[in-house]
């Protein structure tokens, strides 16, 4: 896990984009540090309001290049001048803000918190329900800190749920390195089992479920998909990350599933669900990644079309198989990167734009920014709610809304 340190400079909106990428590092088992000094990572957004604010924003990027071993700039001044750093001599990644949480994560499984217990953030809940995974990645080093799988019980972690919606929560993260493999430790993939326990707690809330590796999904994918179809406190969403479309590349990675595989879980759930989100991840770059490998992962997005989806450039890990082979050159690695951001916000963009004039219930989760509330709806699309205190709106209530428009990756609606 990653010890990360964030500056927010400017306006409430980056404010609340800080907040939400906090809240993913935390979901992600990383750990705010006490200072840039003691941070992996530095994680600095910006703002571009003046020119006085630009020099102060370079003036901080350099300071905490030097404190840190890695720096993100992400923010106003990042989007709108980015190459300003680079001309300024800043060694740093420039993001927006939404790909910041896996650029830390840097494609590898998240880490639960060291003792693996539940916390419960304002109305969400997240629940680690093991520790480990089945997975020996060739660029990751999460399993250097966590080893093999280690599953608490089904008992054990549905009374730990009803827990956290006893004291207030309305939405159940289920987290882990690969929720996909829980209970493998123990002979039997339990996932499903455990999902359908949870729904049966008596109270008003959803559950999200955490990343799955394709080849965990692919061995429970009925059970699964029959799971999500039969209870409705589940959201439709499920985090499988593929990244390559090519099969060459994952034998490289190490990763356990190939192309079809993971193809096969989305057209099972695609079978059982009518509106449901499939999140997935690619890393871009990899060091044995030819033009062709990389088409194919053009073409595998294109075909299934997540409604969510994770770009990672490969950078490498100290002490990982795949750190010891020639890497690309930079310049190469980012135009694919683009290559793929391009189609990325063409295939998220259209998903959120076939929602206008729709209906759907949502789950308010937690304030955003100035007077607004962001919600989720069935499939655990973010629904962003306008001038909400008009409406007595707060976080964990339930309400129908219509869809009145989108941006790239949320929609606007107003209550029904």
């Amino acid at each position: 896990m990653a010890r990360y340190h964030i500056e927010t400079y400017g306006c409430t909106a980056n404010r609340g984009e800080s907040r939400q990428i906090e809240q993913l590092l935390r979901d992600g088992g990383h750990h705010r540090a006490n200072g840039p000094e003691e941070a992996d990572v530095a994680i600095l957004n910006t703002c571009t309001v003046v020119e006085k604010t630009e020099r102060n924003m370079l003036k901080r990027a350099k300071e905490l290049e030097e404190a840190t071993a890695d720096l993100i700039v992400t923010g106003c001044m990042a989007l709108a001048q980015g190459e300003t750093f680079n001309e300024a001599g800043v060694d740093a990644d420039i993001l927006h803000w939404d790909a910041v949480p896996n650029a830390v994560l840097n494609g590898e499984c998240p880490t639960t918190t060291p003792d693996t217990e539940p916390v419960l953030d304002g109305v969400i809940g997240i629940l680690p329900i093991a520790r480990g995974c089945m997975s020996d990645c060739s660029y990751c080093i999460t399993k250097q800190a966590t080893g093999k799988i280690d599953s608490p019980s089904v008992e054990e972690n549905v009374e730990k749920a009803r827990a956290l919606v006893h004291a207030g929560a309305k939405e159940i993260r289920i987290t882990g390195q690969d929720t996909g493999v829980y209970g493998w430790d123990g002979g039997e993939r339990k996932l499903h089992t455990l999902l359908e326990r949870i729904c049966e707690i008596d109270g008003t809330f959803r559950i999200r479920v955490g990343m799955a590796n394709p080849k965990g999904l692919h061995g429970i994918r009925e059970e699964l998909a029959r799971v999500f179809a039969e209870n409705e406190k589940l959201y439709n969403f499920i985090h499988a990350p593929v990244q390559s479309g090519s099969n060459t590349v994952l034998g490289e990675m190490r990763r356990q599933h190939q192309v079809r595989e993971f193809v096969e879980v989305v057209e099972t759930f695609d079978a059982a669900l009518d509106h449901w989100t499939l999140s997935t991840d690619f890393i871009v770059g990899f060091p044995t990644e030819t033009d062709t490998d990389h088409e194919q992962s053009l073409a595998l997005m294109r075909e299934v079309r997540p409604e969510k989806i994770n770009v990672t450039r490969f950078s490498k890990r100290p002490d990982t198989d795949a750190a010891q082979l020639k890497g690309l050159g930079g310049t190469l690695k980012k135009e694919r990167s683009s290559e793929m951001v391009e189609l990325k916000m063409e295939i998220v963009g259209d998903a959120y734009g076939e929602m206008v004039g729709e209906r759907h219930e949502v789950l308010v989760v937690q304030p955003g920014t100035g007077d607004s509330v962001q919600c989720y709806d069935e499939a655990y699309r973010q629904v962003v709610i306008t001038n909400a205190s008009e409406h007595g709106i707060e976080p964990g209530d339930v309400l129908d809304v219509e869809i009145t428009s989108a941006e790239n990756v949320y929609c606007f609606g107003n209550p029904i």
